[in-house]
């Protein structure tokens, strides 16, 4: 996606909206409650699970059509966990060189293969994260109609209007 990211509802508000443009409202849970975390996850996946479940249902960005896709991105965390683990093994065991290149049989060296692995995997999980608005940037790209009518004083001084 080209261009300038939105900004967030809430600066909108605070800052008055001079353009008049719809602002997005704070989104709102879904009926269901939290689906359980799929049995493929292992223990570190389960874990980040647990971590942003409860937090992406109250932003209502999570119901249980969804399960799968939070699934790949808890499995995307696991793998890079475990890969960043095992390469801070390395390097007390070895060395700091030894956890960013191996030698191969015929003598060449190569990147090690964890950093890949490690590399990979944060990838996918920043995609995935940008799916279900764990970024800054993606929070504010969730479509949701505001909770209360926008007041240009909204937001000074820490006082909200409602109603």
């Amino acid at each position: 996606m080209k261009g300038r990211k939105p900004k967030p509802a809430g600066m909108k508000l605070i800052e008055g909206n001079p353009g008049k443009k719809r602002i997005r409202k704070e989104p709102e849970p879904p009926e269901s409650g939290v689906p359980d975390p799929p049995p493929q996850l292992d223990a570190y996946g389960v874990e980040e699970w647990h971590r942003v479940a409860d937090g992406l249902h109250a932003m209502g960005v999570l119901t249980g059509i969804d399960q799968q896709t939070l699934a790949a991105y808890c499995g995307a965390y696991s793998r890079w966990r475990h890969a960043e683990e095992e390469l801070n093994k390395i390097k007390a065991e070895k060395s700091e060189l030894n956890a960013m290149i191996l030698q191969t049989v015929s003598g060449n060296y190569i990147q090690q293969p964890l950093i890949g692995i490690a590399n990979k995997a944060a990838h996918d999980m920043m995609r995935y994260a940008a799916e279900f608005g764990l970024t800054p940037s993606a929070r504010a790209r969730l479509a949701i109609e505001p909770s209360h009518k926008a007041d240009k004083f909204d937001g000074l001084i820490g006082v909200v209007k409602h109603g």
